[in-house]
């Protein structure tokens, strides 16, 4: 049998993929994460499966599970929030796996960011105004970043910064990419971004901090910062549906 790595989503149950929902429906045991998830995601599992929920589990307790598992002959889903290829850990675990000679794939998901910016109608790059996305996190009570990898580095591009893990130091943040966005820079907060209990705050780099802490915001929540995340925001036009631009086959 293969481990599947499945991209939950952001949350909502009706945001994983058809692969993802028809995974989910076959399986015999399925490991999630289940601070990020909505209950009803597990509706697309069948009757009598078996569901571990991982957050309070390390990573050889979790690979302990998807072992055994796989020994007794079952198909197993280890249901990642989001998309698998950011902060999901899939590199840990499948290591472990490839030292037990376990065979693993991987399901994509919609990303929280993607979900985040849909909320408010965003699209994160805009023309002549930001074209570049830079995904990331800080560092608290977690990992090292990487040297090289700081916050002023990526802030001194312009683009439109999607911080992940970050929400318990927004009021840090905020002072320190006020000095290159500026404070009057937009800000879109989303905290358990397409679930019931999605809370949505604009606001600049100057404000927002006030507003996350006003509602208590400690974990699920995105931050998104740059000039396409205006209300108003008004640059120019792709190049791609110009009316002037040649059509002509030669010109493809």
């Amino acid at each position: 049998m293969t481990i599947h790595f499945v991209g939950a989503g952001p949350g909502a149950a009706d945001l994983l993929t058809l692969r993802a929902a028809a995974m989910l429906g076959a399986a015999d045991v399925v490991v999630y994460a289940g601070t990020y998830l909505d209950a009803e995601v597990l509706g697309h599992c069948r009757d009598g499966v078996r569901l571990v929920d991982a957050q309070d589990l390390d990573l050889d307790r979790i690979t302990a599970e998807l072992v055994g598992a796989h020994e007794a002959g079952l198909d197993v889903v280890r249901l990642c929030s989001g998309d698998p290829s950011l902060y999901s850990a899939v590199h840990e675990q499948g290591r472990r796996l490839d030292a037990h000679g376990v065979p693993w794939d991987v399901t994509p998901g919609v990303p929280a960011y993607a979900a985040a910016a849909a909320t408010v109608a965003a699209e994160l790059t805009v023309p002549e105004l930001v074209q570049s996305i830079v995904l990331t996190r800080t560092q608290a009570r977690s990992t090292a970043m990487p040297v090289g990898e700081s916050l002023a580095a990526f802030a001194a591009t312009g683009a439109t910064l999607c911080l992940h893990l970050a929400i318990t130091r927004t009021r840090a943040l905020a002072t320190e990419l006020a000095e290159h966005y500026g404070a009057d820079c937009p800000v879109v907060v989303v905290a358990h971004a397409s679930r019931p209990d999605q809370l949505v705050l604009r606001g600049t780099l100057g404000d927002i901090a006030d507003q996350v802490e006003a509602a208590g915001l400690r974990q699920a929540a995105v931050i998104l910062v740059g000039r396409a995340l205006a209300e108003d925001v008004r640059a120019g036009e792709s190049y791609l549906y110009a009316p002037t631009r040649d059509r002509s086959l030669k010109s493809r």
